[in-house]
């Protein structure tokens, strides 16, 4: 069982919530030309958990700066698909966990 204390929280909010230590990642957006959350071109792993899964290598690394937390530029109303993301990624869900909106 996975200690959810050791887990990185992720939370929505706006590039202002950021705080030290704080890593900012903009949600993907169809107006960005991104794609909605679990769409079919991104499974298996959706884009949300590639994209956590990319940047905890790269923390590893040493490739991005140390953070304590990924803040993803979004409204609350995304919540719901960020947390089902997460948790439905078994990559994702190893090392973050969903802590809500700022």
């Amino acid at each position: 069982m996975i200690d959810a204390g050791m887990l990185i929280p992720v939370m929505l909010g706006a590039a202002g919530d950021a705080a030290a230590g704080d890593l900012t990642l903009p949600l993907p957006s169809i107006e960005a030309g991104g794609h909605l959350f679990d769409c079919q071109c991104c499974r298996p792993r959706g884009l949300l958990g590639r994209e956590l899964g990319r940047l905890f290598s790269a923390r590893a690394r040493g490739e991005v700066a140390f953070f304590r937390r990924v803040l993803l530029l979004g409204p609350p109303t995304a919540a719901p698909d960020v947390a089902r993301q997460i948790a439905g990624d078994p990559v994702a869900a190893a090392r973050f966990r969903f802590a809500g909106a700022c």
